[in-house]
């Protein structure tokens, strides 16, 4: 750690100046390595999942969703936050969010990769899940208030998709490069 202790800031003080149902917002006051002080505003979120979920005939499930921030739908893969609920894990949270939002429910699980999904200014820690064994499932019950439209794309569909810049958002675009890339 030493060699990288010019890293490192110091917090001074924290105040929260915002608690939401999803995020908390504070604003800190550190000491930089060079024993400056700067300011940082920080968003609080809790951890969520990604799934990667895989049709058994090779088509990659996403959602298509109107996301207010940005005014506009995005084409993504089924994502959530971690409830509240302590003893809901990663796993049981990319189930449960795959089958709110989609028509399908998987018999396998596996964590093959774990980021920060915008470490500049806040600290949500994804985990990204791939799931097959996909099964038809006819219990949908989407999230009160979330209304979503299922998409299945092919391998070339995705790289079009990805090339017309028609998918935004990073989680997905994550996903999707370690889809295209497990044929390698």
């Amino acid at each position: 750690m030493t060699e990288f202790a010019h890293l490192h800031e110091q917090t001074l003080s924290s105040k929260e100046i915002y608690d939401g149902q999803i995020v908390q917002v504070y604003v800190d006051t550190v000491t930089l390595a060079n024993g400056q002080q700067a300011t940082r505003e920080v968003v609080r979120h809790c951890p969520a999942v990604a799934v990667l979920a895989i049709t058994n005939d090779d088509k990659v499930v996403l959602v298509r969703q109107f996301r207010y921030p940005i005014d506009k739908p995005l084409l993504e893969v089924p994502a959530g936050k971690m409830d509240g609920d302590e003893s809901e894990t990663p796993e049981g949270t990319a189930a449960r969010e795959l089958a709110e939002e989609t028509p399908y429910t998987a018999e396998k699980f596996e964590l093959i990769h774990q980021f920060y999904t915008a470490p500049g200014f806040c600290d949500e820690y994804m985990y990204l899940y791939r799931a097959s064994g996909l099964q038809k499932n006819s219990q949908l019950e989407p999230d009160e208030g979330e209304f979503v439209d299922t998409v299945l794309c092919s391998r070339d569909e995705v790289i079009d998709a990805l090339k017309n810049k028609e998918i935004e958002d990073v989680k997905t675009i994550t996903a999707l490069q370690h889809w295209l890339l497990e044929t390698r």
